[in-house]
């Protein structure tokens, strides 16, 4: 599904914070990326994200090589194969929880706004937050808006989920329903890939990447 070859990125042009990386990451895996801060575990994540370019090397998604595409190509790819998954939930503060799921995969599926709807309420409820869904954001735990967004991650059914941190501030609960849905998303044949330091995460994992 996904190859790095020889990949490296550095910000500032002279010391790279990742350095000739080789792997893949397969269907159906659930990988965690670990190490300790600083050894550029976001920065990979977010060049397997199509988030960031990388200075050298190649990435391949699905066999294509992403530095021959277009930006809108590139576009076009990251809102149809990825879902993304944040420490920081970053909900819109003006809408309700239900539109915060909803309203983003209108820009990729603009037909199917009916449908969507009950996507979104049969994955609230799967996480147990589907009674918060006309409620606003300031109304919610960080827990609470964690779960959500991770229907929104999932509200289309990407075949990649990349999550930079997803557990690291939530209270025990909120991480394991966050870990059991990536894991069971996972062996439901979809690529999954976590950058993180928790030990819930790694245990749940398929293999584990230390950078």
């Amino acid at each position: 599904m996904i190859r790095v070859e020889d990949v490296s990125h550095s910000y500032d042009r002279r010391q790279p914070i990742i350095n000739h990386i080789s792997t893949s990451f397969n269907i159906g895996e659930m990988v965690a990326l670990t190490g300790p801060s600083g050894r550029g575990k976001s920065t990979l994540l977010f060049i397997i994200g199509l988030l960031l370019k990388p200075t050298n090397g190649t990435l391949l998604v699905a066999g294509r090589d992403t530095a021959r595409i277009s930006d809108r190509q590139r576009s076009m790819m990251r809102a149809e194969a990825f879902g993304y998954l944040f420490q920081d939930a970053a909900l819109d503060p003006s809408r309700t929880v239900l539109a915060n799921v909803t309203e983003p995969a209108l820009y990729a599926q603009a037909t199917r706004r009916k449908q969507l709807r009950s996507d979104a309420l049969d994955l609230l409820g799967s996480l147990g937050v589907d009674q918060r869904a006309d409620a606003l954001p300031r109304q919610i735990s960080g827990g609470q808006a964690q779960r959500i967004a991770l229907v929104r991650a999932l509200i289309l059914r990407p075949p990649i989920i990349v999550a930079d941190e997803p557990t690291a501030s939530l209270d025990s609960e909120s991480a394991a329903a966050v870990v059991d849905t990536l894991n069971a998303y996972s062996r439901a044949g979809n690529t999954v890939i976590v950058a993180t330091h928790d030990q819930r995460v790694i245990r749940a994992s398929t293999r584990e990447v230390r950078l």
